[in-house]
């Protein structure tokens, strides 16, 4: 029987810095990297909702989701199968309380974030870019 997820995670943003977070060494998924904020959803769980709640549980801020950005489908090396789906948030607040799940986060100017983001979501700051989505903040 396969096993399937769906989850969401948001490029925040907030005086034009996005919002990065550093998972801990020990995850057993990419460990240390920098990402986007963000998880699994519940069952049944609206995505929006389920987003604000991953924001809210990871890093203690409130956030406004503004725009889908993309949509991915991907295999975890545990077999999990994953629908994630990236927002364009904007930040209430910058008053970061990190959860243990994630052990630094970074305000990143825009224009320089993706030199420490993973490279895996170069994709949505490209999609920010071309669709010229700071306008809208």
């Amino acid at each position: 029987m396969k096993k399937f997820a769906l989850a969401a995670k948001s490029l925040v943003i907030y005086n034009n810095s996005v919002l990065l977070v550093k998972r801990t060494n020990d995850n057993p998924q990419a460990p240390g990297i920098w990402e986007l904020p963000g998880g699994r959803l519940e069952l049944g769980e609206d995505p929006f909702e389920g987003l604000k709640r991953e924001i809210r549980e990871e890093t203690n801020i409130e956030v406004d989701i503004l725009y889908p950005l993309t949509v991915r489908h991907f295999t975890r090396k545990d077999n999990l199968i994953v629908t994630l789906i990236i927002f364009l948030s904007k930040a209430k607040s910058s008053d970061i309380k990190l959860s243990y799940e994630h052990e630094a986060f970074a305000w990143e100017p825009l224009a320089t974030v993706k030199e420490k983001l993973n490279p895996w979501f170069h994709e949505e700051v490209d999609a920010f870019n071309k669709l010229q989505l700071e306008k809208h903040l």
